[in-house]
């Protein structure tokens, strides 16, 4: 994509050199909402939707479920690879990743829908369209949402401080839509009034689906690639050649340790976020109460609401990666306390509060992390891998959660899950075996007492942070030397 994009109704309304205000609230937490609050739902309830509404689980055997998320993730990770690349290859008046939000804005309001509108009656027909229709939204629309979208950070400036902010704003969004919307509205309100009836499904996704369009026009218009646009007028050089890009990510400690401590973390998180309705519905209360899950998510949004504004100073004062050491051992310990206790809710809370005081440093502070890493693998070779590494971010993202959503779909039919009925107008729940109710309490609390501290292990390598100022100031006067001798 070499176009300019330079039309005026194109052009970015962020002006400044320097961050202000309106990108911070317009560009980075309130632009990105859309998007994110239409994953976060599929990323909770889409599962819900294929077992408890279109009952999928008893298809092929139980292979199906299991068998086609992994499948699916397989072509989303090309399908990342691809768009890496291209990304990469980009170069617009708009920036390199920016012109791509543009472009999903519409993908994502069409395959939003589609998910959902799947038709009744022929088995087949219904495996093809959830098939066709789950990789249009995550192979094709939101791959180019999500990796043009988590490339804001990293380039929209070099100020470390700046960027920080800004990496705080960006996932103020995220805790919003995931902690707020769908972890207390949802299961409150929204869910019981759902229950198992297609139709409301249905007209609910459309008005989620709907809302990403604008706000992810608003992302596009009030964010600025500050670091791409430093080379714009450049004249055109050799492209760096894709293995080299390859070499540059896999030879660097910080890059390698920085994508496995995601990978780990990933694995941890999607599981506990696919176990969290069934804990919920089965193990702690009773399906689509009303409240278990409210509860749940008021103790998990309390650390997180302190923590727009503790974590950036703190993670100024003692450096993003020793506050995120210190955060997971909190983690560790509030999973094990709600692990040994699953069905108290008394422990089970106290347990959720003191895991989510400690996940308060990784949710807000990673990306910063990340672009830091970004700016030293440049300082390295002399060039950037910004599509690569997020292609890279993204494949792990995209495949773990695959593996993950199999896996865990897996365990539900081995132990022989009983999908809810719709009755007389009701919803009326099974009672779950204890080998299931098992399954699901390691999913949602057990397995992250592990992950937090195999993490910590892995932050312990990554002092990134350590020389970034001064490789900063070299990338610096790197480019200046360049234009000089240009101008000569």
């Amino acid at each position: 994509m070499t176009n300019k994009l330079s039309s005026p109704l194109l052009n970015s309304r962020v002006k400044s050199d320097e961050v202000k205000k309106s990108e911070k609230w317009l560009g980075y937490l309130l632009g990105p909402s859309g998007a994110l609050l239409l994953n976060a739902v599929l990323a909770t309830y889409l599962n819900v939707y294929y077992t408890d509404v279109l009952k999928l689980t008893t298809i092929w055997g139980g292979a199906f479920l299991t068998v086609f998320p992994i499948i699916s993730k397989v072509i989303d990770a090309i399908t990342n690879v691809i768009m890496g690349y291209i990304i990469d290859h980009t170069k617009t008046a708009q920036g390199k990743a920016r012109p791509w939000l543009l472009l999903s804005a519409p993908l994502l309001l069409i395959s939003g829908i589609l998910l959902f509108v799947v038709p009744q009656g022929n088995e087949t027909v219904q495996v093809i369209w959830v098939m066709l229709s789950y990789n249009l939204f995550y192979s094709f629309a939101y791959t180019i949402y999500n990796m043009s979208h988590n490339l804001m950070v990293p380039l929209s400036t070099r100020n470390t401080e700046q960027r920080g902010s800004l990496s705080v704003f960006n996932q103020i969004s995220t805790i919003m839509m995931s902690g707020i919307i769908v972890a207390l509205i949802f299961p409150m309100l929204i869910m019981p009034q759902l229950g198992v009836d297609k139709s409301k499904w249905i007209v609910t996704m459309s008005v989620l689906s709907c809302l990403a369009l604008p706000l992810t026009l608003m992302e596009y218009y009030f964010t600025k690639e500050r670091v791409t646009l430093e080379d714009i007028n450049k004249k055109e050089e050799e492209k760096i050649p894709y293995k080299n890009l390859l070499k540059a990510i896999f030879t660097d400690k910080y890059m390698v340790l920085i994508l496995l401590y995601f990978l780990i973390y990933t694995v941890g998180t999607q599981f506990k976020n696919l176990g969290l309705v069934y804990f919920c519905n089965y193990v702690l209360g009773t399906y689509n109460d009303g409240k278990t899950q409210t509860m749940i998510s008021v103790i998990g949004g309390i650390p997180m609401g302190i923590g727009i504004f503790a974590v950036w100073p703190l993670a100024k004062k003692f450096g993003k990666r020793n506050l995120t050491m210190a955060g997971f051992v909190l983690y560790a310990i509030g999973s094990a306390i709600c692990w040994i206790c699953p069905t108290n809710m008394v422990v089970v809370l106290v347990g959720q509060f003191i895991k989510n005081i400690g996940g308060l440093p990784c949710a807000y502070v990673f990306m910063a992390l990340f672009a830091d890493v970004l700016d030293h693998l440049e300082w390295k070779n002399n060039f950037r891998c910004d599509g690569i590494a997020m292609s890279i971010y993204n494949i792990i993202a995209v495949t773990s959660v695959g593996i993950v959503t199999g896996l865990f779909n897996m365990l539900l039919s081995k132990c022989g899950y009983v999908a809810p009925s719709l009755i007389n107008g009701e919803t009326v729940a099974a009672v779950q075996s204890v080998a299931t109710k098992n399954a699901i309490t390691f999913s949602f609390v057990g397995l992250e007492s592990i992950t937090a501290v195999i993490l910590i292990v892995i932050l312990a390598f990554i002092n990134v942070e350590k020389h970034i100022d001064k490789e900063q100031e070299e990338i610096k006067a790197r480019k200046e030397r360049e234009e000089q001798n240009e101008s000569n």
